[in-house]
């Protein structure tokens, strides 16, 4: 089904109106007559096939598309994210960084197609409570966190992720570390003041040269393609539910926006080898044996690479703070909140002037008594 096709999917049947994502239902719903529409494929039965890894880049520009038929992006001057959304939304603020989005909304620009989404789950007033209560234990936070707690402090973005899958094959060269133990005679002096020799087991360890291969096939390797969002935080929002995973439908994106990715595929999959590398490690040190192991050098080759695109949901909001931007972010599956947070010198200060005061009225109480 061509993406304009799919598009006309978002008129209601009782109002025609422009129907949305709803994130309580897993289906569309009129946000003026109420009327809801299930998606087709929302059981999740459907599986998200990869792609080939060596044929996207190699074919280059051949093989992007756009988003959706209808979606119209906006950059950020102010972080230089790329926001994807579907009319009639509009661009507002920007969910990454708070500033304005005033640049010209254009048709947005082919890429590598998504070929799976997560849909939202939880609704964006049930995000609004999470972080209410996540403020609730924020302590010396300054006033301007508050309007997170308010519905249109946040926004419903897709994250883009890369999923990788590869077969590895590696060669190593190190040495195995193997424990003995030798008997070390010492001199001390006992209770009495006499010098008496003493012997103690002293652990040693011999080192012999080894080399050899492990082989290991990585599944579901997930790099975020977002230079946006903190990574600490996001990682901090798994775990993700991947198992729901849906073929990408352009009817999600109704009522949200989609970030494009900022990690091209290459970069991605370096990225990917990086997170891969700890584990061949350990496969190394395994095969290595022994009591210690020393790795000198590990050699990897990468076969059958494969690789998905993905959109991954959060509720996501940004303020500014002395000039600098911090961002409050909610797992939309999950409910699971992650932010970063400044300190109030203000309520600090009145809070070590307060107990000052509370000291000093002890010391006068104590002084009178």
């Amino acid at each position: 089904m061509t993406p304009e096709k799919k598009a006309a999917q978002f008129s209601c049947p009782g109002c025609a109106a422009d129907m949305q994502f709803d994130p309580a239902t897993g289906g569309m719903k009129c946000p003026f007559c109420g009327q809801t529409v299930a998606l087709a494929g929302a059981s999740g039965r459907e599986s998200v096939s990869p792609h080939g890894f060596d044929e996207f880049v190699a074919a280059g520009a051949a093989k992007l598309q756009p988003l959706t038929g209808q979606a119209l992006q906006v950059s950020c001057d102010g972080c230089g994210s790329v926001v994807a959304f579907e009319p009639p939304q509009v661009a507002g603020v920007c969910p990454f960084c708070g500033a304005g989005l005033v640049a010209q909304a254009k048709a947005a620009d082919p890429l590598i197609a998504p070929d799976g989404l997560l849909p939202a789950k939880v609704p964006k007033e049930q995000a609004t409570g999470e972080i209410k209560q996540w403020l609730q234990s924020r302590w010396f936070a300054p006033n301007a966190l508050k309007r997170f707690a308010r519905p249109e402090g946040i926004n419903g973005v897709y994250l883009p992720f890369w999923d990788y899958d590869a077969d590895t094959d590696s060669r190593y060269t190190g040495a195995r570390g193997q424990h003995y133990y030798e008997t070390e005679y010492y001199t001390e002096t006992d209770n009495n003041g006499n010098s008496v020799q003493r012997s103690r087991q002293v652990q040693r360890t011999a080192w012999y040269p080894c080399a050899g291969e492990v082989s290991r096939h990585f599944d579901g390797v997930l790099v975020a393609a977002s230079k946006a969002v903190n990574e600490a935080k996001l990682n901090a929002l798994e775990p993700w539910d991947l198992e729901s995973m849906r073929p990408y439908e352009p009817a999600y994106l109704s009522g949200f926006k989609a970030q494009r990715y900022q990690l091209e595929l290459p970069d991605g999959f370096q990225k990917a080898k990086g997170v891969m590398s700890s584990t061949i490690a350990e496969d190394v040190r395994r095969n290595i044996g022994g009591d210690e192991q020393r790795i000198d050098d590990i050699q990897t080759l990468y076969a059958n690479v494969m690789f998905r695109h993905l959109l991954l949901p959060v509720w996501i909001g940004a303020y500014k703070f002395r000039d600098k931007v911090y961002q409050v972010a909610v797992n939309a599956r999950t409910g699971e909140v992650q932010g970063e947070r400044p300190y109030s010198t203000a309520k600090i200060a009145a809070l070590v002037a307060a107990i000052m005061l509370f000291i000093l009225l002890l010391i006068v109480l104590k002084s009178s008594h």
